[in-house]
């Protein structure tokens, strides 16, 4: 059973099939689409919201009679498969593209997929979408050797907070500094309750701490508690779709629910202070690896290979902790 045939259960299970919600207007397709054939899956989160798991990560996509918004416009390679997926929604015009970091796996589809779109704004910003990020992603992606300027936010914002109301809905960003990297944000759909988390929260892994882009481990712990207090928790009794609570959809992996991110949160806080006792007892980087203080979460979040191991995330850990206390004295 594929990640949305699980979603259409579940979501049958509290009387609504949700996905069915738009047909009247024509604006959404009435089903989750199975993936083959190299396709992209299409996961219903609300009657408006979907969640694609693409190629450089999951994207969001609110439709309205406005238009289209997407969270991320996923790895530069798989633009034109997410493109053509998107589609199978709606064939209204992308508005507005919001990167809830600088990272590729974010922004990397950026120029592809807004130049497939259309700005609100008369006269509109440039050519096609708009794009939205905080004011270091666009620091970022200018100083990203061959990444076209096509590709560049539109909107950079410095505010610690930014919104604006389309198909009927607020959606609100929030800046999370020093987390991930300098430029993270959560998206928060206001009348969907869905969060999009990005890499803050990420079910495929342990955190990824990005410090050559101003990642530290503080920032993120601090940023999954400020998720905590965007979230609601379900219903004790579940007898509606609407009793599910906040839909939080990180950057990898399913939707999840409230409780979810608080059991991320406290691994991360877990083996964060493990690692800063062992500080506090002059073990060195090695002897911390060594000593194995993600043990009890690597059958979930670990890895031996690939762009972020085990050993990465405790040496992430350890120097950002080394240069906050750097900092104390």
């Amino acid at each position: 059973m594929t990640q949305a045939t699980r979603a259409i259960v579940h979501r049958a299970v509290g009387g609504v099939l949700s996905v069915m919600a738009f047909g009247v207007l024509g604006l959404v397709s009435a089903h989750a689409a199975e993936p083959g054939n190299g396709d992209l899956e299409i996961v219903p989160v609300t009657k408006n919201v979907y969640m694609i798991p693409g190629d450089g990560g999951n994207v969001v996509v609110q439709v309205g009679v406005d238009g289209v918004v997407l969270v991320n416009a996923g790895a530069a390679d798989g633009a034109d498969r997410l493109l053509a997926t998107i589609r199978k929604i709606t064939p209204l015009p992308i508005r507005y593209i919001i990167n809830t970091d600088g990272d590729p796996g974010s922004t990397g589809g950026n120029s592809a997929i807004a130049a497939a779109g259309q700005s609100l704004y008369n006269p509109p910003l440039g050519p096609g979408a708009a794009i939205m990020a905080y004011s270091s992603v666009l620091a970022r992606v200018a100083q990203t050797p061959g990444f076209p300027d096509s590709g560049w936010p539109t909107q950079a914002y410095m505010s610690p907070q930014y919104s604006l109301i389309i198909n009927s809905e607020p959606i609100i960003t929030r800046y999370e500094p020093a987390a991930h990297s300098d430029g993270d944000s959560f998206v928060m759909f206001r009348k969907s309750d869905v969060i999009a988390a990005g890499n803050v929260f990420d079910l495929d892994h342990f955190p990824m701490i990005d410090l050559e882009h101003g990642g530290s481990i503080k920032g993120e712990i601090a940023a999954l508690n400020d998720l905590l207090q965007l979230a609601i928790a379900p219903a004790p009794l579940v007898y509606d779709y609407a009793d599910n609570g906040t839909q939080v959809i990180p950057a990898h992996g399913r939707i999840c629910e409230q409780w979810e991110v608080v059991d991320y949160r406290d691994m991360v806080v877990i083996i964060t202070d493990t690692i800063a006792d062992m500080m506090k007892r002059h073990m060195t980087l090695d002897q911390i690896e060594k000593a194995d203080p993600t043990k009890a979460y690597e059958a979930r979040y670990g890895s031996t290979t690939g762009p972020w191991t085990t050993n990465m995330f405790v040496e992430a850990v350890y120097k950002s902790l080394q240069a906050a206390n750097s900092k104390k004295r």
